[in-house]
């Protein structure tokens, strides 16, 4: 018992002030804010109030591979293949929550917006309780600059970024219930709380499920516990083992599908040696703390660094930063502890993205604002500890005053959050933003093309696909896009030629293959039409459209059922494509199956009820069937909608001499 008794002594020595958090952050408020729940509340508030501006957001970026246009969650393939295939990529959780709003509400992107706000407000609150546990001033605080500053603003505006949200949660959650496991051993001096130490784990394999960069937690717990403890332990090595074991198969995961995500990439960039992968990890370390001490200018792709191994200076981020990792280090007993916690924190949490390890984004830039969403937590928590003393050492005597500046800087922070999440409104917005700050960005210029594209501004998207091909010649999609913008113009070889070149530069793009074998339609020539399309499935045999134009090429060449099959196919993939079913209702037409044809028909008007042809096929399903009235209201519905239809225009008129010549009879 006298040991230890000794050794409480000593931890207490090592360890920071007590001290509760809600007198920091309550003083000179009035009675009902004492209580600690009303904070967390504020904080939800808060959070609820900054991101408003995505309520109106829609869809960017890659959000349509990811969700819209993804098997799993809006195709044939579902949970299965979420669990057991590399469909999975580095976050099947994620994929699993994302398919189940799907099955929820499907595919209106308000709700998965809101989902992905409230994820955000609940890491910040549990970032909060966690900071507590962990006895550090001004917890509240140091959350809340975490939750409002604007370099969040990518991860909660941005769909696909719910991998962080989610993944920091459980993150959090993981550590929460760790720390309170040490406590409880502390208090009774045997074994704890048995649950707090189960979910510690439960929480730790749904982190590293829904987002791999969270394999880093194992690190964390032993910060923490060092922390708490006031030394390290080499038990504690052993209490996070099993961790250990989940953050190793995480790791081994994520590699292999950023392998897989590699394989295709075919730009040299991703050639880098050791040496470059050493200076983007320096510079990127830098990089991050800037953003945080100083937000702007933000944006979504940053210019991409150039490095000269040659240049002695190019590795001195790198060196300064290991020389203040080792001074830390030695200084961590005598004042220099919470900095050594807080910059061993950061660095363990950026390490899955500095560099070190290639990643699929960097053919765009080595550095993201996504990427330190869990690393961000540390400094700004120690920011908002610092704020609290020294706003104590300025003000002592004025807690009132203390409270308004530190609301005023969250405000501050607010107010650019806010502004910043207009951003992402809509894939325009985004990548008008990010060509403002970046306009070497030739992903943005592809992108922005696409978008201006898709709302019938073909010209601008042009110039948009050749500047991107400017700064990268190496980029197929931009070729591909290229082709799309021609094709939609009527330039149809010259469209055939942009996308042979996506072929020499990428063979397996098989966009390319598939819009090549469209264009070969365009021109008749079927039989080769057939072998880009058929190319196009070799190399993913769920590709939706490929399926629809190899129907399309089959029924040209009177293989009907061959045609029917593959309609099949594609609707099996994407079963809310009105194109597929339309030419679905062709091809039963044809066969004289007039039901059923009917049917298709119907569904591709419920999808786009601005389909003039599918209101002409109708008529005439109605004019054979001698249902005039229904006939005339069809064929004059698709002239309402196509005014210049000379076939609709026939039948209507062939269906009213008939109509009058009936009406004449009776």
């Amino acid at each position: 018992m006298a040991k230890r008794s000794k050794n409480k002594k000593a931890l207490s020595k090592a360890n920071p002030a007590k001290f509760t958090d809600t007198v920091t952050v309550g003083q000179g408020l009035p009675a009902w804010c004492k209580h600690g729940w009303i904070f967390g509340v504020i904080l939800l508030l808060a959070v609820l109030l900054t991101y408003q501006p995505v309520w109106d957001a829609g869809y960017i970026w890659d959000d349509d591979s990811l969700i819209t246009s993804n098997p799993c969650i809006v195709g044939p393939l579902g949970l299965k293949e979420i669990w057991t295939t590399s469909a999975a990529e580095i976050c099947p959780l994620t994929l699993t929550t994302l398919w189940v709003a799907h099955a929820l509400w499907g595919l209106s992107p308000l709700p998965y917006h809101i989902l992905n706000v409230f994820l955000h407000a609940a890491c910040a609150v549990v970032l909060w309780r966690v900071l507590c546990r962990l006895q550090i001033p001004g917890a509240w605080l140091g959350a809340a600059l975490w939750a409002l500053h604007p370099v969040q603003v990518e991860s909660v505006a941005w769909i696909t970024e719910m991998k962080n949200t989610q993944s920091g949660l459980f993150f959090l959650l993981s550590i929460l219930f760790f720390v309170k496991w040490l406590g409880a051993r502390e208090n009774d001096g045997q074994t704890g709380g048995g649950w707090n130490y189960a979910l510690t784990l439960i929480f730790a394999a749904l982190a590293m499920a829904s987002k791999s960069s969270t394999v880093i937690l194992p690190v964390v717990l032993c910060l923490c516990a060092w922390w708490i403890e006031g030394r390290w332990q080499w038990r504690n090595l052993a209490r996070v083992a099993p961790i250990f074991l989940m953050s190793l198969a995480a790791s081994a995961t994520s590699i292999w599908t950023q392998k897989l995500q590699l394989a295709t990439a075919v730009d040299p960039r991703l050639a880098r040696p050791w040496t470059e992968r050493l200076m983007t990890a320096g510079d990127a370390v830098w990089f991050y703390l800037g953003k945080l001490i100083w937000p702007h200018p933000l944006t979504t792709i940053y210019p991409r660094w150039e490095f000269d191994a040659a240049q002695w200076f190019s590795y001195l981020p790198l060196l300064i930063l290991i020389v203040l990792l080792f001074i830390l280090w030695l200084k961590r007993e005598t004042g220099a502890r919470a900095w050594f916690f807080t910059f061993a924190y950061f660095l363990a949490a950026l390490l899955p993205v500095i560099g070190l390890v290639n990643l699929a984004w960097f053919l765009n830039s080595f550095v993201a604002d996504h990427f330190q969403y869990l690393a961000s937590m540390g400094p700004l928590a120690l920011a908002g500890a610092g704020l609290v003393k020294i706003a104590k050492f300025i003000l002592p005597t004025k807690p009132g005053l203390q409270a308004n500046v530190c609301a005023a800087l969250l405000l501050i922070l607010g107010a650019m959050s806010w502004h910043r999440s207009w951003a992402y409104e809509s894939q325009e917005t985004l990548c008008t933003d990010t060509l403002a700050k970046n306009p070497d960005s030739w992903v943005a210029h592809n992108s922005l093309g696409v978008a201006l594209s898709e709302k019938g501004r073909v010209d601008e998207a042009m110039a948009q696909f050749q500047r991107a091909l400017e700064i990268n010649p190496n980029f197929a999609d931009a070729y591909n896009n290229l082709g799309n913008a021609l094709l939609q113009t009527g330039q149809v070889d010259d469209a055939m030629a942009e996308y042979q070149k996506a072929l020499v530069i990428d063979p397996n793009n098989i966009n390319a293959h598939n819009n090549l074998g469209w264009a070969l339609l365009q021109k008749g020539q079927v039989d080769e039409a057939i072998a880009e399309c058929q190319k196009a499935l070799e190399i993913n045999p769920d590709f939706a459209d490929a399926h629809g134009n190899l129907g399309i090429a089959f029924s040209l060449k009177g293989r009907a059922d061959d045609a029917m099959a593959e309609f099949q196919k594609a609707l099996a993939i994407n079963p809310n494509d009105p194109k597929i079913h339309y030419n679905l209702g062709n091809v039963l037409l044809q066969k004289g199956q007039m039901d059923q044809a009917t049917t298709e028909f119907q569904k591709a008007l419920e999808l786009d009820p601005n389909n003039a042809r599918a209101h002409d096929k109708l008529g005439l399903i109605h004019f054979e069937k001698g249902q005039l009235d229904a006939a005339i209201a069809d064929f004059q519905e698709a002239l309402r909608l196509n005014p210049g239809d000379g076939a609709a225009q026939s039948n209507l008129a062939k269906a009213q001499a008939l109509a009058s010549r009936a009406s004449e009879s009776q």
